[in-house]
């Protein structure tokens, strides 16, 4: 059985869960996610307790038991603490503005290039060069700091663009003078 999906997840105060049919879901201080459970799950809430179990020993099932209960876990921790990625920008010139919602970043090209966050994602500007991306759903934040970052990747030569705070760039020696 797998390690991670037969371990129970505990629901703090203030949470509750929800089981629907083929969802969870899982409502909080900070918001409200749901959860699909596909065939061959079954999840159970006792004693704000969540169990997530397998009905067959099937593959596809085995492989997606652990699956649930983390996706129930992260969004329990999502509509109780949130979810926060600190994107740093590197390179000289290289400077963000908050617009609004959005933000507009200044990376070496000829224009400006705008990013508009999604539904439940806030973005918060510190500095010239540092953003930091909150919200409740994880998979939300980890794909508006992937798409920023996709703007400007870190170059390895020199180690310019758009990384993540604690990200480590391995840098290359380039070419040498002959």
């Amino acid at each position: 059985m797998s390690r991670i999906g037969r371990t129970p997840v505990e629901v703090p105060q203030g949470v509750t869960v929800t089981v629907t049919g083929k969802t969870v879901v899982i409502k909080g201080s900070k918001g409200e996610l749901t959860v699909a459970i596909p065939t061959g799950i079954a999840v159970a809430v006792a004693d704000q307790i969540v169990t997530v179990t397998r009905k067959n020993e099937e593959k596809h099932t085995k492989s997606v038991h652990g699956l649930v209960r983390s996706l129930i876990n992260n969004s329990i921790i999502g509509v109780t603490e949130g979810y926060k990625k600190t994107l740093k920008l590197v390179g000289t010139g290289y400077r963000v503005k908050a617009q609004g919602k959005s933000i507009q970043l200044s990376v070496g090209y000829s224009h400006p290039v705008d990013v508009t966050p999604l539904e439940g994602v806030e973005l918060k500007v510190e500095g010239q060069d540092t953003i930091q991306i909150s919200g409740f759903d994880k998979q939300k934040v980890g794909q508006v700091a992937a798409e920023i970052r996709k703007v400007r990747p870190p170059e390895p030569y020199k180690g310019k663009g758009i990384r993540y705070e604690d990200e480590v760039v391995r840098r290359k020696q380039g070419k040498t003078a002959a």
